[in-house]
């Protein structure tokens, strides 16, 4: 059972989301949240496995709660987990004019992006895509990545600590296909192994760089250099 926190400062829109969700099997809403100090609160009392966040007033509201949520400060629970380990995933819903902004959520932490004209069914598929760990994002937004990479003109170089000199070349081969978008069944055609043999290599490239889900392993490749967009 994927369990779900929805946020959207309308409350229409809340128990409209919130109604659609719980009548989907397999999901359970377990809260809702109208800002985003209340969205930090609760994803902290309620520990769901998504955040769906749809609207809140501006840009640095979501993107500030999209950290909180899932870099908490990390401490050990009555479980024996870190809070950091039991962090909820964000899927967000945004319109399509504001595909833009996503460079920015991404690297706060948000697990995936949704346009918020998707229908049901495509909403809760991503649902669960997201709760799995896995990215969901659109052509657009990919565009849109690629453009902000390419306006940063020159790319910062990372810390050691980043990561990516610690991931051995047949690593850095997988994470180059992520990063284009490739499933684990592509990547494994590709290198002639298995793709259980490739979800090996995508989770131990996530740890190594610090990453969540692959959606971050996208960012990451751009912004290392690992991969430079085309002019």
């Amino acid at each position: 059972m994927v369990s779900v926190l929805v946020v959207n400062d309308q409350s229409l829109q809340r128990l409209a989301l919130g109604m659609l969700l719980a009548a989907e099997p397999g999901l359970t809403v377990v809260g809702e949240a109208a800002d985003g100090d209340e969205a930090i609160r609760a994803s902290a009392a309620l520990r769901p496995d998504v955040v769906l966040m749809d609207s809140l007033p501006s840009r640095a509201d979501a993107i500030d709660t999209i950290r909180h949520i899932t870099r908490p400060a990390a401490r050990t629970g009555t479980a024996g987990l870190t809070d950091e380990a039991a962090a909820a995933r964000v899927l967000v819903l945004t319109a399509a004019e504001r595909e833009a902004d996503a460079w920015a959520a991404l690297r706060a932490g948000a697990g995936g992006f949704l346009l918020n004209d998707a229908d049901p069914a495509e909403l809760t598929a991503a649902i669960r895509v997201v709760a799995a760990g896995d990215a969901v994002i659109t052509p657009g937004l990919t565009r849109a990545l690629i453009d902000a990479v390419r306006q940063q003109h020159t790319v910062r170089p990372l810390p050691r600590a980043s990561g990516l000199g610690a991931l051995t070349g047949r690593e850095r081969d997988v994470l180059i296909a992520v990063a284009a978008g490739w499933t684990n069944a592509e990547i494994a055609q590709w290198l002639s192994i298995a793709p259980t043999t490739v979800k090996t290599h995508v989770s131990n490239v996530l740890a190594k760089i610090g990453a969540r889900a692959r959606v971050q392993a996208v960012t990451f490749a751009y912004e290392s250099g690992l991969i430079r967009p085309a002019a």
